[in-house]
């Protein structure tokens, strides 16, 4: 699947002036993040707290803190975690909805050198379990919302953390909300922290990739520096500024690179906990909003809805994201008078990025020749049959031609030059090793594999083409099909399934489509009620299809090709297909009929 590309003429050289500008700012904003090891990110919070107290910072419906009570509010954390005998490195998992306090909580802790891990709100039965488990935590702070969904789970965690709830609620674990008012909000004098540097780790944040169940990836405070003070010079925030971020914040981009570029410039960030079709541009008009972080999904959903009053009188003045196709690009930013749209590329833990900063229609960015030794980025033949990039007779990967598809990979270069901007791997070794890709070009190098497919074109722009492997993406989140099918697979009767993507015209990436052998007709409710106990919403296929044997290739995994060639078509199986139906909340047949209203483009899901 390429991405449409809409030719547009020459820049104009103010255009290329205006382009070498922001360049050259995300260069001179991130340039002396080495020269001052100990100024984390929460001490910058402290510095603004000096020079901008009374402004605001973080901002929701709940709740607003200036910047003087969120550094308040960070210290009182920070010196709650001394209090417990945290030492540095010392993990805490966070499972908090979008809020100003989750960022402050995070921020507290991390000023001390404990290390936050960032839970997925949607994450329930041993998904939850597991990811809480690879953290190895000394502690779990709660939201009281989410206490229901954690306490079945408390018997499988195996280093017994201690639960703490944020909030009112019926429920027997201590509330650090009064327990950090004990505390004191005054800045931590030199000998209460420990020594934390940018080199040290702040955060691990999960992600899917592309081999399998989700996997914490380590982020240094350098890191959380870099992405903050780079996209604060691309998007040139100042404290004028108001972004409007409705993305998850247990993500890198919702919970730091929306917080970040705004917060070290003395901005201000409007948080919701979701998004919302029908509130979207009252929040961003009446929140006075210049900035709106997006994922493509969202921009898709705000074209499919009916016209708003609103939508063409606010402020905003730059849009910052990744995935907004080529097809939705154009029409996404003159319906809603948007003046410039900022796409770019990125993984959480990888160390491949790239910025369309001279606004090409569909592409997700390109490398300046002047920036090539900071960014050095391939892309290789990808061999289908053994999931890896192909070799040559010598044994060396084989770089693709201009417009030619294949896997991007970033070379490691693993020197103080290139820290923060190399891959810092997971807290799992074996883990990061797969992400390496090893003797590239020559013998002894090393690369990350981004997993995902790219071409480029005679400009030297990049397009994303597609993910390998075992992960679709559905709502803006990746889905790792082997934890899906272990869910559907512990449903009674059920012997075996096996989970793949499926396009649905009209909406972005891929939602999830499942092929069971079951013995008999599963009761489809009850099944239901067993995915919504064991998967977050957006990994629950939306397919499934009865079948007597699922094919497998020679090393006994499961063969998927031919499924996703025939999806959820009823003419092109035998097979019987059910279809989620969100307007009946329940399992129906898929017949022709139905399957034609789908293929409209016109069901929303």
């Amino acid at each position: 699947m390429v991405l449409v590309e809409t030719e547009r003429a020459a820049p104009t050289t103010a255009g290329k002036n205006s382009v070498r500008r922001d360049w050259i700012r995300a260069l001179e904003a991130t340039a002396h993040i080495d020269a001052c090891p100990q100024r984390i990110f929460p001490v910058i919070v402290e510095e603004l707290a000096r020079s901008r107290s009374g402004a605001p910072a973080l901002l929701s419906a709940g709740e607003s803190l200036n910047y003087s009570a969120l550094a308040a509010r960070q210290n009182r954390y920070a010196r709650w975690a001394l209090d417990q005998g945290l030492a540095k490195g010392d993990v805490v998992c966070l499972m908090m909805p979008n809020r100003p306090e989750y960022m402050a909580v995070w921020l507290g802790l991390s000023s001390v050198g404990v290390v936050v891990a960032l839970i997925n709100t949607q994450l329930r039965g041993p998904s939850l379990a597991r990811c809480i488990n690879i953290a190895a935590p000394r502690h779990v702070i709660i939201a009281a919302e989410f206490c229901a969904t954690l306490r079945p789970v408390i018997p499988q965690l195996s280093n017994a953390p201690k639960i703490w709830t944020h909030g009112a609620g019926n429920t027997d674990f201590d509330r650090i909300d009064r327990a950090v008012e004990r505390f004191s909000e005054m800045p931590l004098m030199r000998a209460e922290r420990h020594a934390t540097t940018i080199a040290d780790r702040a955060l691990l944040i999960y992600t899917s990739g592309t081999t399998g169940l989700p996997k914490a990836a380590n982020i240094s405070h350098r890191r959380l520096l870099q992405w903050s003070l780079w996209f604060a010079g691309l998007m040139n925030t100042g404290p004028d500024d108001r972004l409007y971020d409705c993305l998850p914040m247990y993500h890198s981009i919702g919970g730091v690179v929306a917080t970040g570029a705004l917060l070290v410039r003395g901005g201000s960030v409007l948080i919701r906990d979701k998004f919302s079709v029908n509130d979207f541009w009252d929040d961003v008009v009446e929140g006075d909003c210049t900035l709106f972080q997006y994922i493509g999904e969202l921009c898709r959903y705000l074209i499919n809805a009916p016209r708003h009053p609103r939508e063409r009188t606010h402020r905003l003045r730059l849009c910052c994201g990744n995935g907004l196709r080529g097809e939705i690009w154009e029409k996404f930013q003159e319906r809603f008078a948007i003046p410039r749209i900022l796409e770019f590329y990125a993984a959480t833990e990888g160390n491949v990025s790239l910025y369309n900063v001279e606004g090409k229609v569909g592409a997700i960015g390109r490398v300046p020749s002047f920036l090539a030794h900071r960014f050095p980025l391939s892309v290789v033949k990808f061999d289908v049959a053994t999931g890896a990039p192909a070799r040559d007779v010598n044994g060396f990967c084989i770089r693709c031609a201009i417009d030619k598809a294949g896997e991007a990979i970033g070379r490691i270069a693993g020197s103080s030059s290139s820290a923060g901007r190399d891959f810092e791997g997971y807290t799992s070794p074996a883990d990061s090793e797969q992400k390496i890709l090893r003797d590239v070009f020559e013998r002894g190098d090393a690369w990350y594999r981004t997993g995902d497919l790219m071409r480029r074109d005679a400009g030297g722009f990049y397009y994303f083409v597609d993910r390998i492997g075992d992960t679709f993406r559905w709502k803006g989140e990746n889905v790792a099909t082997s934890e899906v099918a272990a869910a559907v697979a512990a449903f009674p009767g059920i012997r075996e399934a096996n989970v793949y993507g499926v396009h649905i015209p009209g909406a972005e990436g891929a939602a999830g489509m499942a092929a069971i052998v079951s013995d008999g007709e599963p009761n489809f409710d009850q099944l239901r009620q067993h995915m919504s106990r064991l998967l977050p919403s957006y990994a629950r296929p939306k397919f499934l299809r009865l079948t007597r044997e699922l094919s497998a290739t020679g090393t006994f995994k499961h063969n998927k090709i031919e499924l996703q060639r025939d999806g959820y078509n009823p003419d092109a199986t035998s097979d019987p297909i059910y279809f989620d139906d969100p307007g009946k909340n329940a399992f129906v047949r898929l017949d022709p009929a139905l399957y034609a209203r789908i293929q409209s483009g016109k069901l929303r899901f």
